[in-house]
């Protein structure tokens, strides 16, 4: 309950409520597979997040900074005394280690009119669908070697590293934050997967397994060829055996035919 006061007596000061105590969320993973990656984690865009805070005639901008979990225990604003956004950068912060840096900003999503996530299916809108949808932090892999390099940095992010997010509605007009939400819950980014520890087999086989079956595979190829070579020999022997008996009767039967004939001639005389 005291907390509550507090809230409201900073709001009663002038001072930022947060946006509906929403906060950035994990892309739909419908829409975006493989997420997060190595060095990238994408996030839905604010939709209908701030506008409660919006009037009219006023230039707004979303502000999105990330920072690693470990620096939350460090410092975690993003909002200096003047209710002006920090210009921290990914160098000032060490990649986010020492505290938040500012990745990106872009206009505000059009709440009326959001992307609809049926054209995802269509070849020729599924690219900006995605672009209206998602924002992917540590998509720019030349930022940090371009010394001319405008608007904010959103170089790689740290593999096997948790981080948080945070949106920040900013009149750019006046230069001052108009609202915030709070910071994301922890998104850890992956890790790259020991050689020993890659599935190579549909049937999830250690390597030890794959070996053996190996083996075991070419001995039966072995067996089965030796087999079949056994019986082709044993064919050939078969029929070779046969010609020579067929020709032993046929010389033995020629021969006998002139001793018939010679006890035929002695009967006669």
């Amino acid at each position: 309950m005291q907390g509550h006061w507090v809230v409201l007596a900073l709001c009663w000061l002038g001072q930022l409520c947060v946006a509906q105590n929403l906060r950035p969320q994990i892309a739909n993973p419908k829409l975006a597979t493989n997420n997060p990656t190595l060095t990238t984690i994408a996030l839905e865009k604010p939709f209908c997040m701030f506008d409660d805070s919006l009037s009219p005639g006023s230039s707004y901008m979303v502000y999105l900074y990330a920072m690693a979990d470990s620096a939350s225990t460090v410092s975690s604003a993003v909002i200096d005394n003047s209710s002006k956004p920090l210009n921290t950068t990914f160098q000032d912060t060490n990649g986010g280690q020492l505290g938040p840096y500012r990745a990106a900003l872009f206009n505000v999503p059009n709440c009326a009119s959001p992307p609809m996530l049926a054209d995802v299916v269509n070849l020729k809108k599924v690219s900006d669908v995605l672009k209206q949808y998602l924002f992917r932090v540590g998509d720019d892999v030349t930022c940090l070697y371009d010394p001319n390099f405008p608007g904010a940095c959103n170089p790689p992010l740290a593999e096997d590293t948790t981080y948080r997010f945070k949106y920040l509605l900013v009149d750019v007009v006046a230069g001052v934050v108009k609202d915030q939400t709070l910071w994301s819950d922890p998104m850890k980014t992956s890790r790259v997967k020991q050689p020993s520890t890659i599935d190579t087999w549909p049937g999830r086989r250690s390597g030890g397994m794959i070996v053996i079956t190996s083996v075991l595979s070419t001995l039966m190829f072995l067996l089965v060829v030796g087999f079949l070579a056994s019986i082709f020999f044993f064919v050939i022997r078969a029929a070779g055996e046969a010609s020579t008996e067929t020709t032993h009767e046929s010389l033995t039967t020629q021969q006998g035919v002139p001793r018939s004939q010679g006890s035929s001639e002695g009967v006669n005389q």
